[in-house]
């Protein structure tokens, strides 16, 4: 006995009826909806295009160390944008902080960059970590 699933059913069209459809041409239109159609491409074509600046920049993920005073200051600030009806997260925050500081003369930035401690950079130590960390070893004099 035969399937019935493996053998093709008689009757049927070798293609189907989509693709018969796709492949007719679409009937010619009237000179009317062809003028207005071009009129309105024009217009879109007049419109303003559209800047680099207004494009989409690329995002950069990254990730630093900061002091944990400057990291609640982050919290401050967001609670302050907040109370001025401008909701803010960390990451706008610390991106209003770089535009304040490229805006700034060189005497004014490089006072403020000499308020800020320079911090060993890195991944602090986990406890677990400096606690199996070995002894050093007495070198040879």
């Amino acid at each position: 006995m035969v399937s019935p699933h493996k053998t093709p059913r008689k009757g049927l069209p070798a293609k189907p009826a989509f693709a018969a459809a796709a492949t007719k041409s679409a009937p010619a239109k009237s000179t009317r909806v062809a003028k207005r159609e071009k009129a309105a491409k024009a217009e879109r074509t007049a419109e303003p295009a559209v800047t680099v600046s207004q494009k989409r920049e690329k995002l950069v993920r990254d990730s630093f160390t900061i002091p944990k005073g400057e990291y609640a200051m982050l919290d401050v600030l967001k609670q302050r944008a907040s109370g001025l009806t401008r909701p803010a997260k960390k990451s706008e925050l610390v991106r209003a902080g770089v535009k304040a500081l490229a805006a700034m003369d060189d005497a004014t930035f490089l006072a403020v960059l000499r308020g800020v401690p320079s911090i060993k950079t890195g991944r602090p130590p986990s406890a677990a970590t400096v606690a199996e960390a070995p002894a050093p070893k007495a070198g040879k004099s």
